[in-house]
């Protein structure tokens, strides 16, 4: 019964918000100096590599935790830390994902998780570069992504402020000893991140 007085709010809720338009806008006001959470309902990687030269190949990871630390005011000293579930990562073939977490590649019974620190952001209007240290399989390189701003408002279903960016980056497999070796599989994979925070 519960669930289905949950659902009928729910479709009562959605004509108002089509009625006044999406609540998330891109005025960065919203956002107000603090630490937010991350959204690992709404937030992901895809990576996207050339697989073998007959194909292109995608999957995702979902956020686990983590935080940023922002202040509108003074974007230079923002700080993101957020950690990856490999061990949950998705592809479109049971098996495929059994073999991505094999030893043969991201080994998830030992190295469960992925972790990028940021160590530097470069703020522009609504893009910034965000540069930082990623973690694969215990071994951590520099990374830096290309990020844009994408709207903050205040989520009707959980009354907080929300916010979130999209970026892109590229990393080599090779630099964290991911798979096969270099060309069967593209060296060179491309990531696109979504990124969502919700205020604590």
């Amino acid at each position: 019964m519960r669930l289905i007085l949950a659902a009928l709010a729910l479709t009562a809720a959605i004509p108002a918000i089509a009625q006044t338009g999406l609540p998330g806008t891109q005025s960065k006001a919203a956002v107000t100096a603090g630490t937010y959470k991350v959204d690992p309902a709404h937030t992901q990687v895809t990576w996207t590599l050339n697989h073998m030269g007959f194909s292109m190949l995608s999957g995702q990871f979902g956020a686990q935790d983590g935080t940023l630390t922002i202040d509108p005011a003074k974007p230079a000293a923002a700080k993101l830390d957020v950690t990856f579930a490999i061990d949950q990562l998705s592809v479109t073939s049971s098996g495929f994902s059994n073999h991505l977490k094999s030893k043969d590649f991201f080994d998830v019974a030992t190295y469960p998780t992925a972790r990028f620190v940021s160590t530097a952001v470069v703020a522009s209007g609504s893009t910034a570069k965000i540069t930082g240290n990623l973690t694969i399989k215990n071994v951590t390189k520099p990374v830096t992504i290309d990020a844009t701003f994408v709207g903050a408002g205040t989520n009707p279903m959980n009354k907080k402020v929300n916010f979130g960016f999209r970026g892109t980056t590229t990393i080599n497999r090779s630099d964290f000893g991911l798979g096969m070796a270099v060309p069967v599989v593209s060296d060179q994979v491309k990531l696109d991140i979504n990124a969502a925070f919700v205020a604590q």
